[in-house]
């Protein structure tokens, strides 16, 4: 007998299967190599980018950075560079060659280190350059023990202006500030967020936090989702998710 599966049935997708851009950047907030090319054949690179952070790249370097481009990975690495203007310019040239689709640096190295990181990544495949305003692990209390005279808002925006008149492609951002920065810097800033937790999830170590939904409404191109992912027993689905809920 002939299948009874019409043509429209085969042509059929999920409407989950594939966001119409690739707004969630999941952290493989892991410290060895074989953990995370594990959990990295559980997840689709149609569906998500990654991040490197300091503890995998320090266990296992850029080979990793390479494997995870080669698989079809966009890759942020998050190395928040932060030394003199030289130095950081050096650092940002080698990281590009390895590939990534995006690095960051800390914004509080002040302009000109941003300008000379800026320098060297200026042809049209370079990978986009942000900087970390204020960690989403801090508030009030760790400005005020810095001696810095200004709350978290006015001084996410102050770093954020500088990182975009340095020629920055955007910043990394609390999704409470968000809102805030897409109104002063306008529409084609990129504003990276961390601090993501779903509805049931615990704040864990951070401090200003916001949901899915929260953030893109707030104006965020990116979210940096790590534990609610890396820990689920089907990240898959979990992503999906996330991708259906800020569609």
């Amino acid at each position: 007998m002939p299948e009874n599966n019409t043509p429209s049935d085969k042509a059929k997708k999920p409407a989950c299967e594939k966001p119409l851009e690739k707004r969630l950047i999941v952290a493989l907030d892991f410290s060895d190599e074989d953990t995370t090319l594990h959990f990295v054949e559980q997840i689709d690179p149609d569906l998500c980018r990654v991040k490197v952070g300091k503890e995998l790249f320090t266990s296992c370097g850029p080979s990793l950075v390479k494997i995870l481009v080669a698989k079809g990975f966009d890759v942020f690495l998050d190395l928040k560079y932060h030394d003199i203007p030289h130095t950081v310019g050096s650092a940002c040239r080698v990281a590009a060659d390895l590939g990534v689709w995006m690095m960051n640096v800390h914004a509080m190295g002040g302009q000109a280190m941003m300008e000379a990181a800026r320098n060297v990544l200026n042809t049209a495949d370079s990978p986009l350059l942000i900087a970390v305003t204020l960690l989403t692990s801090s508030g009030q209390k760790e400005l005020d023990a810095l001696g810095i005279a200004s709350t978290p808002v006015a001084f996410v925006r102050k770093l954020a202006t500088m990182a975009q008149t340095a020629g920055l492609d955007g910043v990394v951002c609390s999704a409470q500030e968000a809102a805030m920065l897409r109104k002063t810097l306008g529409a084609e800033f990129n504003l990276v967020t961390p601090g993501i937790r779903l509805a049931t999830d615990s704040s864990d170590d951070q401090l200003r936090i916001c949901t899915p939904e929260q953030a893109i409404n707030n104006g965020v191109n990116y979210l940096v989702i790590g534990r609610p992912v890396t820990q689920a027993k089907d990240p898959c689905k979990v992503i999906l998710t996330i991708n259906n809920s800020i569609r």
